[in-house]
């Protein structure tokens, strides 16, 4: 995986992180929902990795 596409799903995650913790306050719902999509995107960028690295693996 690129650092470039590393670092836009770090970023990502860490803004969503913070949104959750400054929405606690304020509604838990909303908390709850950007809790989901911090999740969400730390999962898809598990699955971006892998697929990436499946695909620079040589052929057999």
């Amino acid at each position: 995986m690129p650092k470039s596409l590393s670092l836009l799903f770090a970023g990502v995650s860490v803004i969503f992180m913070s949104a959750t913790a400054v929405s606690l306050s304020h509604n838990r719902w909303l908390a709850l929902l950007f809790f989901a999509l911090t999740i969400l995107n730390i999962g898809y960028g598990f699955v971006v990795k892998a697929r990436y690295r499946r695909k620079q693996e040589p052929q057999q």
